[in-house]
């Protein structure tokens, strides 16, 4: 199999180029191609030219990708450009950072307390806790957090 692809594969680039319109994109196909004779050496090894076996293969890649890239096209014009995240602001960020500081406890509280709006009673259930852990850790993780992200305000 290396001495095939020793001998072939500059040609094969060289033509399935031409199919494709650059070399780039042979390059890959024809890899690709190479890749796929792996898993199926003992069968192509018997044909009359296993060149000609990777080379088909290698162009029906190209016409793939062509297929794909359309499908891919059609779907965009059909459905728009997906919808762009906008960033974070700085303040999210800054709490978020503040937020990794905290212990895994705290943090979760926090997160579910005040993020997502669970009341103490609902966090010590979710967490298998009781209310008075969540309260503690409610409040460790409040003068944390305002000590955090005093700094954080401080360095900018």
């Amino acid at each position: 199999m290396s001495d095939l692809y020793a001998a072939s594969y500059s040609r094969l680039v060289g033509v399935v180029a031409l199919v494709a319109g650059g070399r780039a994109e042979a390059e890959e196909c024809v890899q690709e191609a190479f890749v796929r004779l792996l898993g199926r050496w003992e069968h192509v090894s018997r044909l009359e030219s296993p060149e000609v076996w990777v080379r088909t293969v290698a162009i029906r890649l190209v016409a793939n990708r062509r297929r794909n890239a359309r499908s891919a096209l059609r779907a965009l014009l059909r459905h728009g450009p997906p919808v762009d995240a906008s960033p974070p602001s700085g303040d999210r960020v800054d709490l978020t950072a503040a937020l990794r500081r905290l212990p895994v406890g705290q943090r979760q509280v926090v997160v579910m307390h005040h993020l997502l709006g669970y009341g103490v009673e609902q966090t010590a259930e979710l967490l298998d806790v009781a209310p008075g852990t969540v309260k503690s850790r409610l409040s460790r993780a409040r003068s944390a957090l305002a000590g955090l992200l005093r700094e954080e305000a401080s360095n900018v």
